[in-house]
């Protein structure tokens, strides 16, 4: 029996009974076709909430885009009954083939959502012909249904690292599951006060079994964690990145400092185009061998930044320690190193490391670090760079969760 174009749509579309396409319509100019579905007026009707079969109280014309057939632009336009519920008065019937509220099919959203894990709104936007806002109302509901999706969770280690979404020190607070590896949550700033309403308030992970908490040297977030956990002296572990960082911005002012006396002397200066070298890790030098030979005779001269970079160097390897007692004594050391350099920028890290010494224990202890937070600040910074940069904090947070957050974001139709 040959098959009607109708029964074709039924197939291309995934209606199925109690609903039927009745007709379809081209139009040629638009390169649009319409296929008119209805339900089927035999099938008794029941109220979506609770079951009780219901009267027909009216229809709702409603019109949903689908993914293109044929080469034409698709739309789905039904008269969709409302009905008459006893407990819960006039309810609109569910549709097998979108979500409640959309103006877009399950598959076309779908579809939109796949595309959105690559390419920045804009570019699916104009991929599938539709508005940038509607492109943004789909990763919003996707974001949305996510997070009602998802369990609650109790991981045992965190991390906690802001990011910035805009110039003049503008930041949102990331919260890692390490475990999962997936952002748990977002938050507004920066501020110990934000951080501790949240830890006091929040509802998204149980956090009664943390183990430990990494995060930079940053006093706010230290203390909104002192104030929820009264072992937070023992959770937190300090992101030896961090610390690498904090050293590395000491070696680049010695060596400016160094550079500019150089300059004024009007001597020959070995620090000319060797910025970049001082920051690398020693193991991370330029591989070519003859570069690599010129660096390493640059820092056995007589240079306060070779000095300064020596003591980097000797940091970065204190933190593989097994046993306490020698990790203890091999930092107390560089820190006597570090006091008696006369750097004063390497001083002033000396310090803070010594203010922060227990932390920085903790996380030689736990075998803690930052490198997941650190790989998800990167995508995030793919995500601003792909994104042209966010206005919008909310867009950004969403932006982060949608990429980053692990959720089951695909639509489900209402049945």
């Amino acid at each position: 029996m040959k098959e009607s174009l109708e029964e074709f749509y039924n197939g291309i579309l995934g209606i199925e009974p109690p609903w039927e396409v009745v007709s379809i319509s081209r139009d040629s100019e638009s390169r649009i076709v319409t296929a008119q579905v209805h339900y089927k007026k035999e099938i008794s009707l029941t109220c979506p909430k609770c079951k009780a079969e219901s009267k027909l109280y009216d229809h709702r014309k409603r019109r949903w885009r689908h993914l293109d057939s044929c080469n034409h632009k698709t739309i789905i336009e039904a008269l969709v009954p409302r009905i008459r519920c006893s407990e819960h008065k006039v309810v609109q019937l569910p549709v097998a083939w979108a979500e409640k509220n959309s103006r877009f099919t399950a598959e076309f959203e779908m579809a939109v959502l796949i595309w959105l894990k690559e390419d920045p709104i804009s570019t699916v936007a104009n991929n599938f012909d539709i508005s940038w806002d509607e492109v943004d109302g789909m990763m919003k509901r996707a974001v949305k249904r996510g997070l009602e999706r998802r369990k609650k969770s109790k991981p045992a280690h965190i991390g906690i690292d802001e990011t910035a979404f805009q110039k003049r020190h503008e930041y949102v607070t990331v919260i890692l599951d390490k475990d999962k590896d997936v952002v748990i949550d977002v938050l507004d700033d920066r501020k110990a006060k934000t951080l501790n309403n949240w830890l006091k308030q929040q509802d998204i992970s149980d956090l009664s079994t943390l183990k430990s908490i990494s995060m930079d040297m940053w006093d706010p977030f230290i203390n909104a964690v002192k104030s929820n956990f009264e072992n937070a002296h023992d959770l937190i572990a300090f992101d030896r990145f961090h610390v690498a960082q904090h050293l590395g911005k000491a070696v680049d002012k010695v060596r400016a400092q160094e550079n500019r006396v150089f300059k004024q002397a009007g001597k020959d200066n070995p620090l000319t185009r060797t910025k970049y070298q001082w920051l690398r890790n020693s193991h991370k030098t330029d591989n070519r061998a003859t570069k690599r030979k010129e660096f390493l005779q640059l820092t056995q001269l007589n240079l306060k930044t070779a000095r300064a970079w020596r003591i980097k160097e000797a940091a970065s390897m204190l933190w593989n320690y097994t046993y306490m007692g020698a990790a203890v004594k091999e930092w107390k050391k560089l820190l006597g190193w570090i006091s008696r350099c006369r750097l004063k920028p390497m001083i002033k890290v000396g310090k803070m490391i010594r203010r922060y010494f227990w932390g920085i224990l903790n996380a030689i202890k736990l075998k803690i670090n930052n490198s997941m937070l650190e790989a998800k600040n990167s995508k995030i910074q793919k995500i601003k760079r792909t994104a042209c940069g966010f206005r919008n904090r909310e867009r950004f947070k969403n932006s982060i969760l949608f990429h980053l957050g692990g959720l089951d974001i695909m639509p489900v139709p209402t049945q």
